[in-house]
């Protein structure tokens, strides 16, 4: 939708949604509406569609879009968290398609007053919802307040951080002198406990990543969000899932198996026979994750952690 933003397995996204002439769709996260563009392009002057964004940002450069889609489109500032209750505000029961793209836009990465990136000095902020009605704490206040082992914890859980009690203690030890505010603070400090030569990405780069997790509580509100999707498929309805870590792609894999798999029967139960089990009603479109070509990954890095994942609720 505008420059400085690409949207990630764009065909692929269109492919397995399947968008339908007249269907009623959701995007989750509308971010830099690239998605949802193509999206309303696909369901013609009869399709609607729902775009979500906790980022107030996204709205104010959405409402572009929605000037051009009059009667079909719908922006909401929501996380998707809220989908449910959305939905019933929008007043459709039941959805053709929802998409999510995790992560963060390339907007939010690129301005240093977001506090995203360790590329800039910033703010050391994070939140998504940084409106005047959000109630979630910053970077800085986390930083600044937990104890070494809470930040440890934090680092370890969501960053994946195996230096993660050296560097949480080396902040405590460092803010009784001078508080952290600045995202150049915090990438300096990781760079002093971590040497660069140790790894090949940045040392800064896992806990920044737990911290915006943290703050936005982002694999709670996932949870959350993927099982009102499915709960919200219509017959034939299908979700799609981009996500750019582990942990994300961990959730969205887990629970997909979960509803197309019957529980697995233990103790004595399993001695006896087999009974015909009823017909699961959502089937996994995508037995593997897709993930970006070598030709996508070239044209945008940022696309190379992507991992697509599509779930369909089936006619029983």
């Amino acid at each position: 939708m505008e420059t400085g933003h690409i949207s990630v397995l764009a065909c692929e996204v269109l492919t397995f949604l399947a968008p339908k002439l007249g269907g009623v769709y959701v995007d989750a996260t509308f971010g830099a509406g690239g998605h949802s563009r193509a999206i309303l392009d696909a369901v013609g002057k009869n399709g609607k569609l729902l775009a979500l964004d906790r980022d107030p940002d996204a709205i104010i450069r959405g409402e572009k879009l929605v000037k051009l889609y009059p009667g079909q489109l719908t922006i909401k500032h929501a996380s998707f968290q809220n989908l449910g209750d959305t939905l019933i505000e929008w007043g459709e029961k039941r959805i053709d398609g929802i998409l999510f793209d995790l992560g963060i836009s390339s907007f939010q990465i690129d301005q240093p007053e977001r506090g995203f990136s360790f590329r800039f000095d910033g703010p050391l902020d994070m939140r998504m919802d940084h409106s005047l009605n959000s109630k979630s704490k910053t970077a800085a206040d986390l930083v600044n307040t937990m104890s070494d082992r809470e930040l440890s914890d934090i680092f370890f859980k969501y960053g994946e951080e195996s230096q993660a009690r050296k560097i949480a203690r080396a902040i405590v030890f460092d803010r009784d002198e001078k508080p952290f505010r600045t995202t150049g603070q915090l990438a300096q400090l990781a760079q002093r406990v971590i040497p660069n030569h140790k790894r090949g990405i940045h040392p800064a780069t896992k806990i920044f990543q737990a911290l915006r997790i943290a703050v936005n509580g982002e694999l709670d509100q996932l949870q959350n969000g993927i099982d009102a999707a499915i709960n919200a498929l219509s017959q034939e309805g299908r979700l799609v899932v981009i996500s750019f870590h582990s942990l994300e792609d961990r959730i969205v894999k887990q629970t997909f198996k979960k509803v197309t798999s019957h529980p697995q029967v233990t103790g004595p139960a399993a001695l006896l026979p087999q009974t015909k089990l009823p017909p699961l009603p959502y089937s996994l479109i995508t037995k593997k994750p897709v993930i970006p070509s070598i030709e996508e990954m070239q044209q945008n890095p940022r696309s190379r952690s992507a991992k697509l994942r599509v779930l369909a609720r089936v006619t029983i």
